[in-house]
C-alpha cells in the first residue's frame, strides 16, 4: 500500500515534476520571450526618443533655415550682382589693373581734367588699338577699383575735402608704392594726413634741429614721418631713404652717418607748398607726385559750408550731422558685412547648426533696416536742407572764382602770393561786415558784392598802380565768362590782336597798322562791312579817331549798338594808345565806379588784420619811406623804440642774428620788430620763414613783424619764399605820378627853416627848386620806358636830400657857386652813382645844364608857381615830345593786353565755342611754321662761289651761319614736340615752355638765344625771319653787296659796320684805329637805288623815334603828332679819318636794334641839326632798327 502510495506519489511526482519542468519551461520561454519584449521595448522607446529628437532637431534647422534664407533674402540680390560683377571683371581684370596701376604711378602730378583726359582719350583708345586689344571695364573709375563708400566715408570724416580730385588723390596716396610727394599749396592734403595719422605720425621739416633723429626712430620703428614744407632741392642726406637704398641684404638702410634696421612698417610721406615745383628726375622717379591744388568745385563746397555756417548755422550743422551720420552708417553697414562673409566663408561644411551666424544676420539684417530707415529719413532732410543751402551757392561760386583770380597774380608779379587761409579770413570778415536784408535773395546779392569788393581791397592794396588795371580787368573779364555775358572768343582776339600789317591804310587820319587790324577784323561775321563803313563814312570816323578822348565818344551808325567787347575790340584798332583808359571804363561800367576809383587803404585798417602770424610786408618802390606811417601808428599805441617796444633791425652782412635775437624777444615779450630791406640776405630767407613759424606759436599777442623788399627785376631773380608772402598782409608804396605831384613830394622833404638856413639864401633857394626840378624830372621820366631811360634806375629822395646838404655845404665853403663842381657831384655821383648807361649819363648831365630857376624863393611861393605856372602834365616837362606819351599809353595797353592773355587759362581760352584743344591749336601752329621753314644754307657751296673774303662777304658767311644755327634749332625743338604730341616721346619741362610758348604766340626763349633782339610776338616775329632768308637769299647769289643793304635784318650789325670801316682804310690804306664811320642821309628810299656806293655802303630800314628826319632840309626836325617811329631815308655810310669827321651842328644820335634801347645798342650816328643838341638829348632821339 505503502508501495503503491509511494509509487502513486512518485508518480504524482513525476507527473508534477513532468508538470513543473514544463511550467518552468513555459516559464523559462515567457521570460525569454519577455527580455525579447523588453528588449524591443526598450529599443522602440529609445528609437522614439531618437527620432522625437531629430524630429525637434530637424524642425530647429528648418526654422534655422528659414531664418537664414529670410535673413540673406535680401543678401541674394547684392551677392548675385556681386557675382555677375565678378564674372566680367574676370574678362577685364588685366586690363582694368593695368589702367589702375598706370593712375596709381603717373597721374598723381595732373589735374582733374588732365587725368580724365589721359584715361578716356588715351590710355584707353590705346589698350583697344593693339593688335591684341586688351579688354577692360568700360568708363572705368580706377577709385572703384581701390576703395568704397565706406572708406571714402571714413577720409571725409577725418577732414578730406568731398570733392573727386581729393578722392583720387587720397586714393593714390594709400595704394602707392613709393613715397608719396604731396604737392599741397593750400595745406588741404597735410591738414587730412595728421588728422588721418594724428599722435602716431612724426612731423618733421628738412633743417629743423634733430630731425635726422626723428627719422631715424621712426625707421627702426615702423612709424609714419611727414617732412613737410620741402624745396625744389632736398637734403642729400634723405638719399638713400628716398631711394630705399637698403643694405645687409635688405634689413638696413643709411639714415645721415649711422646704419639702421630698416623696420618693413616704416612710410615716409613728404609735402611741399610751391604750387608749381620742378624737381630733379631721379626726385620723381623715386616718389609718386599727388597734385593737392584745391580745385574750383573743391573749393566751391568748402565756401557754400561756410557761408551757411555762417548765415545758417542750424542748417550747417544738420548738414554737417547728417553726413557724418550717413559717413557712420555706410562704415557700419560694411563691418557688419564683412563680419557676416567672415562668418559664412569660415563655417564648417554644416553651418546651418550655427546659431551665432544667424542671430548675427539677423541682428544685421534689423540693423540694416533701421540704418535704411534712418537713411531715407536723412535723404529726406537732407533733400530739404540742401535746398535751403543752395540759395548761398553763388556766394560761393563767386568767392571760388575770386579765389582762382588771385592765385593768378603771381603771374604778373612773384611778389603777388596769396594764401588760401588768407582768403578764408578775408570771406569771413565779408559776410559778417555785409548789411542784413529782408529775404534770402536780396541777402545773396549783398554777400556777392560785399565778398567781390572786400577780396578787391585786400588785393589792391598789394598791387603796384601799374597792376591794378589788369587785375580789375581780369576780374570783370571772368566773372563775364561766367555769367556768359561775353564771347570767349572775342575776349581771345581782343587778347592776341594778331593782326597781319601788309594793308596800307587809303585815309589818312588811320596808320597802316590801324587799317590793317580793321581788315583782319572785317573778315569775321561781327564786324563784317567795317572798312567799307569807315571808307563810305570817312568824316564820321576821323571825328572819332582824332577825338581827344575817343573812349567817351559814341561809335557811327550802327557800330554803337555793338557790345562793350566788341567795342573794345573797335577802340583797340582805331586808338591803341587809349586803351587803358577804354578798358577803365568797361571795369566801371561792369563792375562799379568804386572798382576804378583807387582810394588808398588806411594803414591801421591794414594793421588790424595783421597777427602774430600774419607780418605785413612791405614792397618798395624807389624813392617812398613805407615805414612812416607804421612808426606813426606805433607811436600812438606805446610801440617805440625809446619804450624798448620796438626793434628796428636793417638787414645787411651780419645782421642775421640781431634779427634773430629780436624776434625771439619779441615774441615772448608782445613787441614790434622791423626788418628792412630782407631781399639783401637771400641765403637767410629760408630760416627765416621757419623762424617765422616758429615765433608765432605760443607767442604773446601782442607781437608782430613788420618786413620790407624790393620787388626783383625779373621773375628769374625773384627770392622771397613763396611762404612768407603768402601769410602776409601785403602793402605798396608808390612814389606820386605826375610832374607836379613829383614836385610838391620833393619840396615836401624841406620846410621854411632849411630854406632860410643858408648865409647864400638867394642862390640856396633857386638852386634847391631846379634840383627838386630836376629830381621830379629824372624819377617822372622813368615812365616814358626806354625813351625815358635806357635802364631803370632806383632814384629816391635819399639822393635829392643828400644833394642839397652837399649844395649847403659848397655854398658855404665857396665865394662863387661852383657850378661845374656842383653838376659833376649832382650827376656824376649822387644821382649818377646810379646810372649805368653812357647815353643816360649824358641825358642826366644836359638836364643839369637845362634846368629851370623861377623868382619865387619861399616855400609857399614855390608850391604856388607849381600850381599856377607850371603847364598841365605834359612829356614836354622832360622835354619829351608829346609823341613819348602816345607811345608810353601805347605800349602800356600792349604789355596789359600781353599780360591779360597769359592770365587766361588755357582750358578757358580753349572753352566753349573753341574749335580746337590747346594741343590741336599747338599743332597746327607747329606744322604751319615747320612748313615754312627754308632749308638750312649750304656753306661749302656758298664759300666755293668765291676766293675772295673782304669783310662784306666774311659777313654774308657770318649771317648764313647765325642762320642756320636759328633754322636747325627752329626745326628740333619742333619735331620733338611734334613727337612729344603724338605721345611717342615724354614731354620734358622745354617742350612745355615751347607749347605755351607758341599757345600765346611768344617766341620761344630757345629761339631768341640764337635769334637777335625783337619785341615782336610770334606770328609777326617769324615773317621777319623768313623775309631776312629771303634778304640772304638774294645776297648769297653772286656774294656782291646789294645796292642798299637792309641793316635791320642783319644779326650782328655792327659787324657790318666795321666791314665798312675795314673796307675803306684797306682800300685808303689808313690806320683802322685813326677812322670813323660818317653818314649822310639822302633824299631817297630804297627802290631809287640799283648800283651799291661807290665808298662805303648804302643801308636801310632804320626808324627814328623822338623826332624825324626832314628830307628838304637835312636836319633832325620836330616829330608830326602821331607820327612815332617815321622811318628814314637811305643813308649812306662810310669810313673817314678821325680829323675829317664833321662836329658842328652835330647831334649824336645812338642807333639800337630795338625800342628797349639800353643794351640793344649798335652805333652812334653823328646827324645834322639846326637847334641845340641838348633838345634832343632831352627828347631821347635814337634810331632804331626795330619798330
Amino acid at each position: 500500500m505503502k508501495r503503491m502510495c509511494l509509487s502513486q506519489a512518485n508518480a504524482d511526482l513525476a507527473e508534477a515534476a513532468e508538470k513543473l519542468e514544463v511550467i518552468r519551461k513555459k516559464l523559462t520561454e515567457l521570460d525569454s520571450s519577455l527580455e525579447t519584449l523588453t528588449t524591443a521595448f526598450e529599443k522602440a522607446t529609445s528609437e522614439k526618443l531618437s527620432f522625437q529628437e531629430e524630429v525637434n532637431r530637424t524642425n530647429k534647422t528648418i526654422e534655422l533655415a528659414n531664418r537664414l534664407v529670410k535673413g540673406l533674402e535680401s543678401e541674394n540680390v547684392r551677392w548675385a550682382h556681386s557675382v555677375a560683377q565678378y564674372h566680367e571683371q574676370e574678362e577685364t581684370l588685366c586690363g582694368d589693373v593695368l589702367l589702375t596701376a598706370a593712375f596709381i604711378s603717373y597721374a598723381g602730378s595732373f589735374s582733374k581734367k588732365y587725368r580724365g583726359e589721359l584715361l578716356d582719350n588715351l590710355w584707353m583708345p590705346f589698350l583697344r588699338t593693339q593688335k591684341m586689344p586688351i579688354p577692360m571695364t568700360g568708363g572705368l573709375d580706377p577709385v572703384s577699383m581701390l576703395t568704397d563708400d565706406a572708406m571714402v566715408a571714413q577720409w571725409n570724416n577725418e577732414g578730406l575735402p568731398g570733392d573727386k580730385m581729393s578722392t583720387q588723390n587720397a586714393t593714390i596716396l594709400t595704394n602707392c608704392e613709393r613715397w608719396p610727394l604731396l604737392i599741397d599749396p593750400q595745406l588741404q592734403g597735410i591738414k587730412w594726413i595728421k588728422s588721418r595719422y594724428g599722435n602716431s605720425l612724426k612731423v618733421v621739416s628738412l633743417g629743423q634741429k634733430g630731425y635726422v633723429d626723428v627719422i631715424e626712430q621712426a625707421v627702426v620703428a615702423g612709424d609714419t614721418v611727414l617732412i613737410e614744407n620741402l624745396e625744389e632741392t632736398i637734403d642729400p642726406v634723405i638719399d638713400p631713404l628716398l631711394g630705399r637704398h637698403t643694405i645687409k641684404k635688405g634689413s638696413c638702410i643709411k639714415v645721415g652717418d649711422k646704419e639702421c634696421f630698416f623696420h618693413p612698417g616704416f612710410r615716409l610721406i613728404l609735402h611741399t607748398k610751391l604750387a608749381n615745383p620742378h624737381y630733379k628726375p631721379e626726385i620723381q622717379a623715386q616718389t609718386t607726385l599727388i597734385n593737392f591744388t584745391v580745385t574750383r568745385d573743391g573749393l566751391e563746397d568748402q565756401l557754400l559750408a561756410q557761408v551757411v555756417n555762417q548765415e545758417r548755422p542750424d542748417l550747417e550743422h544738420l548738414k554737417s550731422e547728417l553726413t557724418k551720420q550717413q559717413n557712420m552708417f555706410k562704415i557700419e553697414l560694411k563691418l557688419l558685412e564683412d563680419e557676416l562673409l567672415t562668418r559664412l566663408s569660415a563655417a564648417e561644411s554644416n553651418f546651418l547648426g550655427d546659431n551665432v551666424l544667424v542671430e548675427k544676420l539677423e541682428t544685421t539684417k534689423h540693423t540694416a533696416a533701421e540704418i535704411e530707415m534712418k537713411v531715407l529719413e536723412a535723404k529726406v532732410n537732407e533733400v530739404k536742407i540742401n535746398e535751403a543751402r543752395e540759395h548761398y551757392r553763388p556766394v560761393a561760386v563767386r568767392a571760388s572764382l575770386l579765389y582762382f583770380i588771385m592765385n593768378d597774380l603771381n603771374k604778373i608779379n612773384p611778389m603777388y602770393q596769396f594764401s588760401l587761409k588768407a582768403f578764408n579770413v578775408v570771406f569771413h570778415k565779408a559776410v559778417e561786415m555785409a548789411e542784413a536784408c529782408e529775404d534770402v535773395q536780396s541777402r545773396v546779392n549783398t554777400l556777392i558784392d560785399c565778398v567781390t569788393y572786400s577780396t578787391f581791397n585786400y588785393i589792391s592794396r598789394g598791387l603796384f598802380e601799374r597792376d591794378k588795371l589788369t587785375f580789375t580787368a581780369q576780374l570783370a573779364f571772368q566773372l563775364l565768362l561766367m555769367s556768359k555775358e561775353i564771347d570767349v572768343r572775342e575776349l581771345d582776339f581782343l587778347l592776341r590782336f594778331n593782326i597781319d600789317h601788309s594793308y596800307n591804310s587809303p585815309l589818312d587820319f588811320l596808320s597802316n597798322s590801324a587799317w590793317s587790324a580793321i581788315k583782319v577784323m572785317s573778315f569775321t561775321d561781327e564786324f563784317r562791312g567795317l572798312d567799307r563803313d569807315i571808307e563810305g563814312s570817312p568824316k564820321r570816323w576821323k571825328k572819332l579817331v582824332e577825338s581827344e578822348c575817343p573812349e567817351k565818344e559814341k561809335f557811327p551808325q550802327e557800330w554803337k549798338g555793338k557790345s562793350s567787347l566788341q567795342k573794345l575790340i573797335m577802340m583797340r584798332a582805331l586808338r591803341p594808345d587809349r586803351m587803358t583808359y577804354a578798358l577803365r571804363n568797361f571795369v566801371e561800367e561792369k563792375l562799379g565806379v568804386k572798382y576804378t576809383e583807387g582810394r588808398k587803404t588806411e594803414f591801421a585798417k591794414s594793421f588790424r588784420e595783421s597777427g602774430p602770424g600774419s607780418p605785413v610786408f612791405f614792397i618798395l618802390s624807389p624813392g617812398v619811406d613805407p615805414l612812416k606811417d607804421m612808426e606813426s601808428l606805433g607811436r600812438k599805441l606805446g610801440f617805440t623804440i625809446d619804450l624798448g617796444k620796438l626793434h628796428n633791425v636793417s638787414l645787411g652782412q651780419g645782421q642775421e642774428t640781431v634779427a634773430e635775437v629780436a624776434m625771439e624777444k619779441a615774441a615772448k615779450e608782445g613787441h614790434w620788430v622791423i626788418l628792412q630791406n630782407i631781399h639783401l640776405v637771400a641765403r637767410w630767407l629760408g630760416a627765416l620763414e621757419k623762424l617765422l613759424e616758429r615765433c608765432c606759436e605760443d607767442s604773446h599777442p601782442d607781437y608782430r613783424v613788420f618786413m620790407s623788399a624790393e620787388p626783383a627785376s625779373t621773375p628769374q631773380e625773384h627770392i622771397i619764399p613763396q611762404g612768407i608772402l603768402e601769410n602776409a598782409i601785403k602793402i605798396t608804396n608808390e612814389p606820386p605820378t605826375g610832374m607836379h605831384a613829383n614836385l610838391h613830394a620833393a619840396l615836401d622833404n624841406f620846410d621854411q627853416d632849411i630854406l632860410d638856413q643858408c648865409s647864400r639864401e638867394q642862390e640856396f633857394k633857386t638852386i634847391l627848386f631846379s634840383l627838386c626840378y630836376f629830381h621830379a624830372c629824372v624819377a617822372e621820366r622813368r615812365k616814358f620806358g626806354p625813351q625815358g631811360w635806357n635802364r631803370k634806375y632806383p632814384f629816391n629822395t635819399g639822393d635829392l636830400t643828400i644833394s642839397v646838404n652837399v649844395l649847403y655845404n659848397y655854398l658855404e665853403a665857396n665865394a662863387q657857386v661852383p657850378w661845374e663842381d656842383l653838376r659833376y657831384l649832382f650827376g656824376e655821383i649822387m644821382y649818377g652813382g646810379h646810372i649805368t648807361d653812357d647815353w643816360d649819363r649824358r641825358l642826366c648831365r644836359t638836364y643839369l645844364e637845362e634846368y629851370m630857376q623861377p623868382n619865387q624863393v619861399s616855400m609857399c611861393g614855390y608850391h604856388d608857381f607849381i600850381d599856377e605856372m607850371l603847364p598841365h602834365e605834359s612829356p614836354v616837362h622832360y622835354g619829351l615830345h608829346p609823341n613819348a606819351e602816345i607811345e608810353f599809353l601805347t605800349v602800356t595797353s600792349d604789355n596789359l593786353f600781353h599780360t591779360l592773355l597769359e592770365m587766361q587759362s588755357p582750358d578757358a581760352v580753349m572753352g566753349e565755342g573753341a574749335s580746337q584743344t590747346l594741343e590741336e591749336k599747338v599743332k597746327t601752329i607747329l606744322d604751319e611754321v615747320l612748313e615754312k621753314l627754308p632749308e638750312e644754307y649750304n656753306m661749302s657751296d656758298i664759300t666755293s662761289k668765291t676766293a675772295e673774303r673782304s669783310p662784306y662777304i666774311l659777313v654774308c658767311f657770318q649771317e648764313c651761319e647765325r642762320m642756320n644755327t636759328l633754322i636747325s634749332e627752329i626745326r628740333r625743338s619742333l619735331k620733338e614736340l611734334d613727337l612729344g604730341l603724338k605721345g611717342e616721346l615724354a614731354m620734358s619741362s622745354e617742350m612745355e615752355k615751347l607749347q605755351t610758348a607758341l599757345f600765346f604766340d611768344n617766341v620761344p626763349d630757345t629761339w631768341t638765344k640764337l635769334a637777335y633782339p625783337s619785341t615782336y610776338s610770334l606770328s609777326i616775329w617769324y615773317n621777319d625771319v623768313m623775309q631776312r632768308c629771303k634778304e640772304l637769299d638774294s645776297w648769297t647769289q653772286d656774294l656782291s653787296l646789294p645796292s642798299v643793304v637792309w641793316i635791320s635784318g642783319l644779326f650782328n650789325p655792327q659787324s657790318f659796320l666795321t666791314a665798312v670801316m675795314q673796307s675803306l682804310a684797306r682800300k685808303n690804306e689808313w690806320p683802322l684805329d685813326k677812322v670813323n664811320l660818317t653818314v649822310d642821309v639822302t633824299k631817297k628810299f630804297k627802290e631809287e637805288f640799283n648800283q651799291p656806293a661807290r665808298e662805303g655802303a648804302y643801308v636801310y630800314g632804320l626808324y627814328m623815334e623822338g623826332a624825324r628826319w626832314d628830307t628838304q632840309t637835312g636836319v633832325i626836325t620836330e616829330a608830326r603828332l602821331k607820327e612815332l617811329t617815321p622811318a628814314m631815308p637811305v643813308i649812306s655810310v662810310r669810313a673817314v679819318p678821325n680829323d675829317r669827321q664833321e662836329t658842328r651842328n652835330i647831334y649824336e644820335c645812338p642807333l639800337y636794334k630795338t625800342k628797349i634801347r639800353g643794351p640793344t645798342y649798335v652805333w652812334t650816328f653823328s646827324l645834322k641839326t639846326r637847334e641845340r643838341p641838348a633838345k634832343w638829348v632831352l627828347a631821347g632821339v635814337a634810331l632804331l632798327l626795330s619798330v
